[in-house]
């Protein structure tokens, strides 16, 4: 109580898990028995003492309708691109052309499921010596969670998969902002 520290603590359903209820331990069973809130619900009250010593973010998806939005969702796939280390990986292989879109339409922008593209992709990638992502490979890859027997799917941890491209209505066009039209005036002349 007394030390300046912040922990980061993540997990999944963490008001459902009853972590942050008060308990009393049971001799018996030698256990903690970490009842439901009968009384917050019932009655309207505070928290209980070990919930008011926590802040619960829930962080969401990534969405792709504005430009902070999309400029987030980039960003987040730059960081990703980073750490890649396949051989013929490419300069902004995962930012450039429709690969942003194409990875949002596959995942509806949760990172846990990004995250199991990414990983399959590259896996894929090393297998069939091709040594990059590109949507041709990825189309070839099943996004799924259930092989893996560490998630919970009663807990929340596996989200609804897309089986194909989420259709969203295209009211404009793309989103140009972001795209690297090269040296000043190169664009320009070979439009000419």
């Amino acid at each position: 109580m007394s030390m300046n520290a912040t922990l980061v603590l993540v997990g999944v359903d963490i008001p459902g898990s009853r972590l942050l209820r008060e308990g009393r331990h049971d001799p018996a069973g030698g256990q903690w028995q970490l009842p439901p809130s009968q009384h917050a619900n019932a009655y309207g009250l505070e928290a209980t003492q070990a919930e008011r010593h926590f802040d619960l973010i829930e962080p969401d998806r990534f969405h792709y309708n504005t430009a902070p939005q999309i400029t987030a969702w980039i960003d987040h796939l730059h960081g990703i691109e980073e750490n890649l280390r396949l051989l013929n990986a490419r300069p902004d292989m995962l930012t450039e052309g429709g690969m942003p879109e194409y990875l949002f339409d596959r995942t509806n922008g949760v990172i846990g499921l990004l995250e199991r593209l990414i990983e399959d992709g590259c896996r894929e990638a090393i297998d069939s010596g091709e040594e990059q992502l590109t949507e041709n490979l990825l189309k070839n890859v099943t996004i799924d969670l259930h092989d893996t027997g560490r998630r919970d799917a009663d807990a929340g941890e596996v989200p609804a998969v897309p089986n194909k491209p989420a259709s969203r209505p295209r009211r404009r066009g793309r989103n140009t902002v972001l795209d690297d039209r090269g040296p000043l005036g190169t664009a320009m002349a070979g439009a000419r």
